[in-house]
């Protein structure tokens, strides 16, 4: 059996998902405002598969998209971790770190703290070579979390394919930072 990694800062807990955290995740992934990078909201019954299957990649591997849970109030937040693109992309494979959290939770620091936890976690347990992290170009907030956390900006923009060609969020920036850089910054 795969042990399951738990990451801690101050102020959250990444964690393996419990039953309790579909209902507030289907919440977040219903929401217009969370959502409006993405193609579409989802269902509650799309949002249990996508959350059934995080779980089930963080049974397997031992990391994973992990739930979000404040330190004080044990409050499930939404997501923040590391995920293997199923997509064709331009630079797959790789490892990407993402986020996703409910709006009440926005602009307060959460996304990035967690992330840094996360890429400390990708550089010195995974020994990952370098972690990337995409968004559509509009999405100015992901991207300045990307900054936050010292990602460059590749300039390497692409069109993602599971975005319809007419869509404006199909063009994505790409982000990365390498254990190189990640150490360079953390020394």
């Amino acid at each position: 059996m795969v042990e399951i990694a738990t990451l801690k800062t101050e102020r959250v807990i990444l964690r393996q998902w419990l039953p309790e955290d579909y209902k507030p995740f289907a919440a977040i992934n219903a929401d217009p405002v969370v959502m409006k990078y993405f193609p579409s909201c989802l269902s509650a019954v799309e949002s249990d598969a996508f959350a059934d299957k995080i779980v089930s990649l963080i049974a397997k591997r031992g990391w994973g998209l992990w739930a979000v849970e404040l330190v004080d109030t044990k409050q499930f937040i939404g997501f923040v971790g590391l995920h293997q693109p199923e997509a064709k992309l331009p630079f797959t494979p790789c490892v990407e770190i993402g986020w996703r959290l409910a709006k009440a939770y926005w602009g307060v620091g959460y996304a990035t703290e967690a992330a840094q936890s996360v890429l400390q976690f990708a550089f010195n347990q995974l020994n990952l070579s370098e972690v990337v992290s995409f968004t559509s170009v509009t999405n100015k907030q992901s991207q300045a979390v990307m900054q936050r956390l010292r990602m460059v900006n590749t300039g390497q923009n692409f069109e993602h394919p599971s975005v319809s060609a007419e869509s404006p969020l199909r063009e994505h920036v790409l982000y990365k930072i390498t254990k190189q850089q990640w150490y360079t910054l953390h020394e």
